[in-house]
């Protein structure tokens, strides 16, 4: 017979074995069980727009300059007579802010009376930001997939832009496909097509000289079976005065127009060192497909960056994103508070 006293010892060596079993196992089942995502894993509902722009001063330092600095010597001035007036519209419409836009504007700041340079400089900077006030500056990406047309004659930038929009989405965890519809220019596709690598897109086109509307069509039909979040559809650089090519392009916005429901974004890109003639191409483009917004490129490498002011005056359509240098990360959405403070500088 055992002894009692060993009894106890095997009946408690076997209860704190089994209570070593029991927490093993739920430790176990707990390190098993999937952490919860952060919030760059989270799955995302809608399409996510590219972040806000940095401090812009900098990347305007061209204009900023060129604005800069003259209207500092303008309102070191101990008079503002007939002349200060004059020339303060003249350094406006020198950065291409466009002349009936800097008439108003200065007539406006005059009507304030303000007693030296400081008060006139604090006017200045409320009257352009209240020209650009107002407009809805965010991307309509509501569907799946969301379409962007882009638009806009050759030299333009506007493959790059694509480019940087197609990353920029990709950053933010939508997924992006491209549309290579233009057939036009045969260096088209095969530059799309290295943008698209380089970013990590899937891309859609047809063969050289094919119609354009087919190959939109195709990529929309690919965008909606794979339920990719954002197509960017390119188009061929068209020249504004070629009637056939304007026509040619209307035909793309209907066509996606009649498969999606809707064409959410028309994105018109226009090179800023063209200054006004940018106002003659988004008047044509607008016409033709009903342009819903502008990305401004080049800002960076021209003085004459006001013309996005005048492409807003004159038109009332938004600029929605502004190129002003190489990197991805170079091409911002468009700020008026920011742009403006750039634009006067000090």
């Amino acid at each position: 017979m055992l002894d009692p006293i060993l009894i106890v010892v095997i009946v408690a060596v076997a209860v704190l074995a089994i209570v070593g079993v029991v927490v093993w196992q739920r430790r176990s089942t707990a390190d098993r069980k999937p952490a919860p995502p952060t919030s760059s894993e989270a799955p995302t509902t809608s399409v996510k727009a590219p972040p806000r722009p940095p401090k812009l001063r900098s990347r305007l330092a061209r204009t900023r300059r060129a604005v800069g600095e003259r209207l500092n010597s303008i309102l070191e001035r101990d008079r503002l007579d007939a002349e200060f007036w004059s020339d303060l519209e003249d350094t406006l419409v020198a950065a291409d802010v466009g002349i009936g836009t800097a008439t108003s504007v200065v007539d406006a700041v005059r009507a304030e009376n303000p007693r030296d340079g400081d008060e006139a400089r604090a006017a200045l900077e409320e009257q352009l930001i209240e020209v650009l006030d107002g407009r809805d500056r965010s991307l309509h990406l509501d569907a799946t997939p969301a379409v962007l047309l882009v638009v806009g004659v050759n030299g333009t930038g506007k493959t790059t832009s694509i480019a940087k929009l197609a990353a920029q989405f990709r950053a933010a965890g939508s997924s992006v496909m491209l549309g290579a519809a233009d057939t036009f220019r045969a260096a088209a596709d095969e530059q799309l097509r290295t943008w698209a690598d380089r970013v990590g897109v899937d891309i859609v086109s047809g063969q050289s000289g094919a119609d354009p509307a087919s190959v939109a069509f195709d990529a929309y039909e690919a965008a909606r079976s794979r339920n990719i979040d954002v197509l960017i559809v390119d188009t061929a650089g068209r020249l504004q005065n070629k009637a056939n090519l304007m026509d040619e392009l209307s035909k793309v916005a209907r066509i996606l127009t009649r498969e999606a429901g809707e064409l959410e974004e028309v994105l018109l890109v226009i090179d800023g060192t063209t200054g006004q003639n940018a106002i003659a191409q988004a008047r044509s483009f607008a016409d033709a497909v009903g342009v819903t917004g502008i990305v401004l490129t080049k800002l960076d490498g021209t003085a004459r960056g006001g013309v996005a002011i005048a492409v807003e005056e004159e038109l009332d359509i938004p600029v929605k994103y502004i190129g002003v240098g190489e990197g991805v990360d170079d091409l911002v959405p468009f700020d008026p508070d920011q742009f403006v403070d750039a634009l006067l500088g000090e």
